[in-house]
């Protein structure tokens, strides 16, 4: 049972984590994510790679869900994506209603992960 919960857990996770992949299509989905215009090509550049980043960190965690032996660093991996957004967030302030709507999908997300590593670490040695 505790598994289960810890792979639903971490699954939501992934699918937080891959949703921005939409954004490496192009711009036009970048903008509806963001809520920000992006005209600068180099922008355009650094943000559809991090919509293909954040895909591959999704797939690890929807890996990771199944795999145990890959829990620990998938868990770590999760904690530094949200906590270093959540820290961004409050450092530079003053963002728009689109990444305030990320922010809460951020707070799901580490609300998963601390269910997903608190059940882990109580779960009985096999």
């Amino acid at each position: 049972m505790l598994d289960r919960v810890i792979t639903g857990s971490m699954l939501v996770v992934a699918v937080i984590h891959l949703l921005p992949i939409s954004g490496a299509i192009g711009v036009e989905r970048l903008n509806a994510l963001y809520g920000t215009p992006i005209t600068d090509p180099n922008l355009e550049v650094l943000m559809r790679h991090r919509a293909v980043m954040f895909g591959i960190l999704g797939a690890y965690f929807a890996y990771a869900a199944f795999v145990p032996l890959h829990q620990p660093a998938a868990f770590l991996a999760a904690f530094v994506s949200v906590g270093s957004f959540f820290y961004l967030i409050y450092a530079v302030g003053g963002t728009n209603d689109a990444l305030r709507t990320v922010v809460i999908a951020d707070v799901v997300a580490a609300a998963a992960l601390a269910v997903a590593v608190v059940l882990y670490v109580m779960k009985p040695a096999a």
